[in-house]
């Protein structure tokens, strides 16, 4: 299952301004670099524990339908489907008749039952399912532990800067991060 992102968040769910605050930095010549680190320590939070944070849309493409009537989707928290498009012999995509997909959103993974399960002729990325996830619009929506460990992330990744290895690029972790990051970790079987 391949995914893209379709519209990113509008926001990071720590600003540069609790960044400063948390690191007790005053004036603005590290604005620029605290904004990049905010940035990548929200894309090493998300990365790590498998959950948009700031609501974003997402493209899920499927190359035909799985066995199973239920699909589990590859985001969470999933908050709904806004569409699902199935590609015909001409590639216009063909959406489900309505009333054809249940979406559950409380089950972890979220999962999406469809009964409208015609074939798609494309042979590759043959449907498209558009999923919106995140745990809401603003920043106080993120649960307050990953919110901190950005913030942890961040100052972290900024104490380490011009040492000889890259903290950011290398994944680098302070103690205590992955404590803040384990309850929303997703664990595989």
């Amino acid at each position: 299952m391949i995914r893209t992102l379709i519209e990113p968040p509008a926001l990071l769910p720590v600003s540069v301004a609790e960044i400063k605050a948390h690191m007790r930095i005053d004036g603005t010549d590290e604005d620029a670099y605290l904004a990049d680190l905010a940035a990548a320590a929200t894309s090493h939070v998300e990365a790590r524990t498998g959950a948009a944070l700031i609501t974003q849309t997402w493209r899920v493409f499927l190359d035909d339908w799985p066995d199973a009537v239920i699909i589990a989707l590859p985001l969470r928290p999933v908050r709904s489907i806004t569409a699902i498009r199935v590609y015909d012999s001409e590639g216009n995509g063909v959406e489900p008749a309505p009333g054809t997909f249940v979406l559950d959103a409380a089950s972890e993974p979220a999962r999406l039952h469809i009964t409208d399960r015609h074939a798609p002729s494309r042979p590759v990325n043959g449907i498209e399912i558009d999923v919106v996830a995140g745990f809401g619009d603003t920043a106080v929506e993120v649960p307050d532990t990953l919110r901190r460990a950005i913030l942890v992330l961040a100052a972290f990744w900024f104490e380490v800067r011009g040492s000889a290895t890259d903290a950011a690029a290398l994944g680098m972790e302070p103690n205590g991060f992955d404590r803040l990051i384990r309850p929303w970790r997703r664990i595989g079987l």
